[in-house]
Parts: C-alpha cells; sequence; structure tokens
C-alpha cells in the first residue's frame, strides 16, 4: 500500500512538473513574441470539432470571438482533474456574472472509457460553464499535439490502467490564440485575475 501511494506520489510530482514547464514555456514565447502585448503568440492550441457530453459537437470555428479555458484529464483520475474542476468551479463562482459567457472545456483524455453520458454525469458535480469533449482515438493524438500535451496510459497494480497527463489549464483569447495559462495549484487569485483579463480581452 506505501508503494503505490509512493509510485501515486511520483507520478502527481511528474503532471506538476509539466505543467510548469509548459507555463515557462508559454512565458518565454510571449517575452520573445513580437506582439507588443505578448499575448496570444503562443503556438499552441488549434482547429478542433469533437463530441460534447452535452450532445452534438462543439466546433472551434463557432467560438471565434469568445474566449475559453480548456484542459486534459480523465474521470478515473484520482486527484488532479476533480481538484482543478472543484478549484475552478469555485473560481467561476467568485466571479458570477463576469465570467457567464466563459465556457471551460474539459478534454477526456481517456475516451476509452469516458463516453458522454459518463462525463456529463461526472461534471454534474460542477460548474455548469464546464463542458466535458469527447475525441475518438484517432482525434486524441492530434488534439494533444496541437496543445502540446502530454498523455500516457499506465497499467496498474489491479490489472487496470490509469493516466498520466499534463494538468495545465490553457486560456484561448477571441481570436483562438493562447493568451495565458493556469498551473495546477495555482494561487485563486492569481487564476480570477488571468480570467477577468480574458474576459476583459486584455
Amino acid at each position: 500500500m506505501a508503494t503505490l501511494s509512493r509510485m501515486s506520489l511520483v507520478r502527481i510530482l511528474m503532471i506538476v512538473t509539466a505543467s510548469a514547464l509548459i507555463t515557462g514555456l508559454v512565458l518565454f514565447l510571449q517575452l520573445a513574441g513580437n506582439r507588443p502585448d505578448g499575448a496570444g503568440i503562443a503556438d499552441i492550441g488549434g482547429p478542433f470539432r469533437l463530441a460534447s457530453s452535452r450532445g452534438g459537437d462543439v466546433d472551434s470555428k463557432d467560438l471565434h470571438g469568445k474566449p475559453y479555458g480548456i484542459f486534459f484529464g480523465f474521470t478515473h483520475c484520482p486527484e488532479v482533474c476533480p481538484t482543478t474542476l472543484y478549484e475552478m468551479s469555485h473560481v467561476l463562482g467568485v466571479l458570477g456574472s463576469d465570467a457567464k459567457d466563459f465556457r471551460l472545456f474539459f478534454v477526456t483524455v481517456d475516451p476509452e472509457r469516458d463516453t458522454a453520458p459518463i462525463l456529463k454525469d461526472y461534471l454534474s458535480n460542477f460548474d455548469p460553464r464546464i463542458e466535458a469533449l469527447v475525441p475518438t482515438p484517432e482525434q486524441l493524438p492530434r488534439i494533444a499535439r496541437d496543445f502540446r500535451i502530454f498523455y500516457q496510459k499506465v497499467p496498474d497494480s489491479d490489472g487496470g490502467y490509469t493516466m498520466d497527463h499534463t494538468a495545465t489549464l490553457f486560456l484561448m483569447g477571441r481570436d483562438g490564440k493562447l493568451v495565458s495559462t493556469i498551473a495546477y495549484g495555482e494561487e485563486e487569485q492569481s487564476r480570477i485575475t488571468k480570467i477577468r483579463k480574458l474576459m476583459a480581452g486584455s
């Protein structure tokens, strides 16, 4: 049991480290970019059309002019995903009407188990502005590559598996370009400030 706990801790530390590295990369690209405000210059993100847990598809073309957030995870995630969803639900509650048009997409990296109905039920415990997207096994590698996220199936001791994955949350501007990121465990006030700026278009 202690061994499993240590393994879980190592995986969480790896996820947090990867999240910090992506945040650092974004900052570097912003500082090195040509736009005066440094916003939305990182080459992270891309077009997508994915099935929604609410039915139908979400097409990134329809999101033009609307800022949104996107992060990756899975319903069997023991800590990182539920913690992120809980913390973002709280932040959205604090922001209230200031973020009424903000949408947060939770993209599963485990489409083998995470069907749309399962994801819909899972997200019913969180803020209604959070919507799940379900890539097919063929779509998943592409969107992961576009957002530069890592995911990997890891066998567990029970004969099943878990998933290691990047924990970074990406904040996308009205032009569909990356504006900022939120790291796993980032302070609440920092999250609030970043989303306020995103909604204000600054």
